[in-house]
């Protein structure tokens, strides 16, 4: 093992012990939090943040559950544009078989990156932006239970993108990892005679750590505000759909995410310290695997069951009705949270396991489709003969149900161990997991965007605009992941930079990768009108001079944080009242 390696680790480790000692001399830790100073259930403590500094100070300081909410909202943008500038350059190298662009190895790097960064830098760290933003607001809460260790959080995550994305910097002889995002053994551990044992991998299994402590503590504050927070009006009967998902993921994230970081501490110690928990001779390959998708599944539900949250609070909104069903899609919910810990080893089936073994996941895998299928046909009843308001918010909503469908039906067949023994490990598998991942999860982030706008900015976006990014994005993703998803029926293998192996014809294969290339920048379009929209409309846009920007008391659907929209018109930190 070389020195550099070993002095790179130690150094990192005597970091992390100097921020954890920082930390732990931080006085009046709780002072924040109403748990901390004696508060119980339904008690308003009245604290407020009117003494905090203006300017970047108060951005770096702050714990107000507002500002740590955009703060993750503008980290998860930051994420998507580099995940998704990621995405066009594999696109656009893909567009012929021969590697024009970019070469193997930086491909590979640029892959593993865009899945990491996605998944982890965009997916969760957005989800917590409306968590934070919201959640408090819509149980009558005054704050997160614990302000300081909700900053925390969010704090870790800068450090931990960089950490990631270190091999793509001008930084010695650091290469960015090459492992795909799932990190299998032996590989990731550093055999071959590839760059596998280059910092660079070391540096990005750290900085996972990192996203991972970030989740971890703030799932912990989410269900610590739920249970405790709720105002006096606020009970578990009444509690909004949103509030129960986030509290459902955050479950979820506590017992998922330590077993990655256990898994990641273990592959860290095999790279640097000889230790044989993932051994080729010993089986730890499969060990890996194991640990991995034991988190990796339930992983999904986190990123997805916030979305599905979100779509049910706004899709009735904009249908003049109440949701159909409202219990039943708790019950789902909880639900989905169980089942998807008994699913993980669907990932395996093409590993030789035991038939008993995948047998049962099998049933498992098929089983974990009812719960979803029942939000799926309650969201469609919600809208059957409602006084339907094809709103921006409401356009991705829908849309969002009907990417869902698709991912989920694709998803069913994998599920099946016979189909999933022929498509494993190829495109078809690309396509059904990015129909979930940007056409179900990230149409939902844009619903609840249009959607709130208003209330974080006091501003109204330009409404044709967010039209053309609704019908771009919709437009673009199906013919993308369609095109994945043919490929796949080809046998197109994933994760390769070009794609002259004689599966098929080449032309044929050339003909669908630039089909989805042709899709992905038609997304890119999207994107860039939605990033405008929302910058020129935050600093320029309409006021709001109406506390139900969207028309909800008529259909008695408003919910709690446009009352506070309407009450509150003063800005955050002592700003001045609206005229």
């Amino acid at each position: 093992m070389a020195s550099p390696d070993i002095a790179l680790t130690v150094l990192m480790g005597v970091l992390l012990v100097a921020v954890a000692a920082w930390l732990s001399r931080i006085e009046d830790w709780r002072s924040y939090a109403p748990i901390g100073s004696g508060g119980v259930y339904g008690e308003q403590t009245g604290t407020g943040h009117a003494e905090k500094p203006a300017g970047i100070t108060r951005w770096l300081t702050t714990v107000d559950h507002k500002d740590i909410g955009i703060l993750y909202g503008l980290f998860g943008v930051t994420a998507f544009v580099v995940g998704g500038l990621m995405a066009l350059v594999m696109r656009i190298e893909l567009v012929a078989p021969a590697q024009d662009v970019v070469g193997a190895t930086t491909y590979n790097g640029i892959l593993t990156s865009h899945g990491i960064t996605m998944l982890f830098l965009f997916g969760t760290p957005m989800i917590a932006a409306f968590g934070n933003y919201f959640l408090p607001l819509l149980i009558g809460a005054d704050d997160m239970a614990f302000p300081r260790i909700n900053a925390i959080a969010f704090w870790l995550l800068p450090p931990a993108a960089l950490l990631i994305w270190a091999g793509f910097l001008p930084l010695g002889d650091l290469v960015p990892a090459q492992t795909a995002w799932t990190m299998y053994t032996p590989l990731s551990a550093g055999a071959g005679i590839g760059t596998q044992a280059n910092a660079g991998v070391d540096l990005m299994l750290l900085g996972l750590h990192l996203s991972g402590i970030s989740a971890t503590m703030g799932a912990i504050n989410f269900i610590v505000t739920v249970f405790t927070e709720r105002g006096p009006d606020v009970g578990w009967e009444n509690l909004d759909i949103f509030s129960w998902t986030m509290l459902t993921q955050s479950g979820l994230i506590i017992f998922a995410f330590p077993l990655l970081g256990s898994a990641l501490i273990m592959l860290l110690l095999d790279r640097n310290f000889a230790t044989t928990f993932f051994a080729v001779d010993s089986g730890g390959t499969l060990l890996w695997q194991h640990l991995f998708w034991f988190f990796g599944h339930p992983e999904v539900y986190i990123l997805v069951l916030p979305p599905m949250g979100l779509v049910s609070l706004i899709l009735p909104r904009f249908s003049g009705r109440k949701l159909f069903g409202f219990k039943f899609v708790v019950y789902s919910t909880l639900a989905i949270g169980v089942l998807s810990f008994g699913v993980w080893a669907h990932h395996m089936f093409a590993t030789g396991m035991d038939p008993r073994l995948r047998a049962s996941f099998m049933a498992v895998s098929l089983a974990i489709a009812i719960p979803s299928a029942v939000k799926v046909f309650n969201w469609i009843t919600t809208m059957w003969n409602g006084k339907l308001r094809l709103t921006t918010p409401m356009l991705f909503s829908i849309g969002f149900v009907q990417n869902f469908i698709i991912g989920g039906v694709t998803g069913v067949f994998l599920a099946a161990v016979p189909v999933d023994l022929i498509l494993h490990d190829t495109y078809y598998v690309v396509g059904h997991f990015h129909f979930i991942v940007f056409g179900a999860i990230g149409f939902a982030l844009f619903s609840a965007v249009y959607y709130w706008f208003p209330a974080i900015t006091g501003r109204m976006y330009q409404r044709r605009l967010g039209k053309w990014h609704f019908w771009l994005s919709i437009i673009g993703s199906n013919v993308t992941f369609l095109a994945m998803i043919l490929l796949g029926y080809l046998g197109h293998p994933r994760r390769y930079a070009t794609y002259e192996f004689g599966v098929a014809s080449v032309d044929l294969l050339t003909l669908l990768h630039q089909a989805a290339t042709l899709g992905a920048l038609i997304m890119a379009v999207g994107a860039i009108i939605w990033v405008w929209n929302m910058v020129q409309s935050a600093r320029e846009g309409p006021r709001v001079t109406d506390g139900d920007p969207w028309d909800l008391k008529e259909s008695g659907l408003r919910t709690k944080e446009w009352e506070w929209f309407e009450n509150e018109r003063i800005a955050t930190d002592g700003g001045e009242e609206e005229e």
